[in-house]
């Protein structure tokens, strides 16, 4: 099944089924959801994961759909058939809907504020120095950007705010993939036994050791009640911070300049004037963005969008916030990579109460990495095809695997 026939099935009113499309929807899902889009903005689809759900096309009905108090986020009411896996090791804000979304977040939203992260500049920096040191150190001046900035960059700054330098962190990224990812149920069922057993281990490390960092602080932390987090509750909000504190930076930073060393005349322009640097950030995110949807919604009750009737009882609901971005009613000619374009309003961090709280963290890193990789390689270029270049399966994360560049 390809673009044109999945439009088809959703015009039929067929399952349209994603995970038949395989690795050409995985490198190409924009085609796909725009030819949906065209048909209409909801569609009953088949998960590259299994599972089946709603999906939700169109710039107006997503960002409706991210904060429609007729979704709840908690798993705990899903409909007993939906075949998936949390990956969560507990609890946390993403999983939550008010009122334990509200405590829970209120716990870790001063340790992200955009003053806070603004203090956290000359660490991200020193980091990205080093990195690339260690790059452009490497014999062949060829690397996988991946490997060799876009994940030990974010991964290493949540480390540090989180105090767990030592974190075994290709373990956890291993962990984190599987997660996050399409893989088999039961790979997914091992992948959170195992990181759960870890996570316990570190957090008793944290309780014997406390430091002064965002772990211990979660640890000793008690809301205006005078509640503290439960074990499950650390474990969960543990789990959160890293993965979702490393996953969209890698993917934001490898899209970032995967659309900029396929689009040399927005290059030139932003090595000929950095001060575009911010609004292209903001263009990378609605370009190509990390996040292809975001974390699972279900309905508590029946709910019409787009004159179609979706039951209650927990049925999955999947706003595309990658089709959000290239509907030309939002965003005009949205399929041209732009770095001048007013990119705001994009849903790339969400919208509503589960507006991603990493946000200027990540846009932080991003800034950073891209300016001093551009700096520090006048002659970037990319050393493979794009055609060649594998992407990450499943509907949550979109990036490459790797990003072969020469320098």
């Amino acid at each position: 099944m390809g673009a044109t026939e999945a439009a088809e099935a959703g015009e039929s009113g067929a399952i349209v089924d994603l995970a038949a499309l395989g690795e050409e929807f995985a490198r190409h899902p924009h085609r796909v959801y725009a030819g949906l889009r065209a048909q209409g903005p909801v569609h009953r689809v088949r998960m590259p994961e299994g599972a089946e759900a709603w999906l939700v096309v169109g710039y107006d009905e997503v960002r409706a759909t991210l904060n429609d108090p007729r979704l709840t986020k908690d798993w705990n009411r899903a409909a007993a058939d939906i075949s998936l896996v949390r990956a969560s090791a507990g609890p946390n804000m993403l999983v939550q809907d008010a009122p334990d979304h509200t405590r829970l977040r209120k716990l870790v939203a001063k340790e992200f504020t955009p003053r806070r992260v603004e203090e956290m500049a000359p660490r991200v920096q020193q980091m990205t120095d080093e990195l690339l040191d260690a790059m452009l150190a490497a014999p062949g001046r060829r690397a996988d950007l991946v490997e060799a900035l876009s994940f030990p960059l974010p991964m290493g700054v949540i480390c540090d705010l989180l105090g767990v330098p030592d974190l075994d962190r290709e373990a956890f990224r291993h962990w984190s993939n599987i997660g996050v990812g399409a893989g088999p149920i039961e790979e997914k069922v091992t992948a959170s036994r195992e990181v759960t057993a870890y996570l316990s281990a570190l957090i008793a490390a944290k309780r014997q050791e406390p430091g002064d960092d965002l772990m211990s602080a979660l640890i000793s932390a008690a809301d205006e009640g005078g509640d503290r987090l439960s074990h499950e509750e650390l474990l969960g909000t543990a789990w959160l911070l890293l993965v979702a504190g490393h996953e969209t930076t890698v993917n934001l930073v490898s899209n970032g300049v995967l659309a900029l060393l396929q689009h040399p005349d927005q290059l030139a322009d932003l090595r000929a004037d950095p001060g575009l640097l911010d609004n292209a950030v903001e263009e990378m995110l609605r370009y190509d963005g990390p996040l292809e949807t975001p974390t699972y919604r279900f309905t508590t009750e029946p709910m019409e969008i787009g004159g179609t009737l979706i039951p209650g009882g927990g049925e999955l609901v999947l706003p595309v916030l990658a089709d959000a971005h290239r509907d030309p009613a939002r965003f005009p000619d949205a399929e041209r990579f732009d770095i001048r374009r007013d990119a705001r309003g994009h849903v790339a961090f969400g919208h509503g109460i589960h507006y991603c709280l990493g946000a200027p963290l990540a846009r932080l890193e991003a800034r950073i990495a891209i300016r001093s990789l551009l700096e520090r390689c006048p002659d970037l270029a990319l050393d493979a095809h794009p055609a060649a270049l594998t992407w990450r399966e499943g509907l949550l994360i979109r990036g490459p695997h790797r990003l072969p560049v020469r320098f």
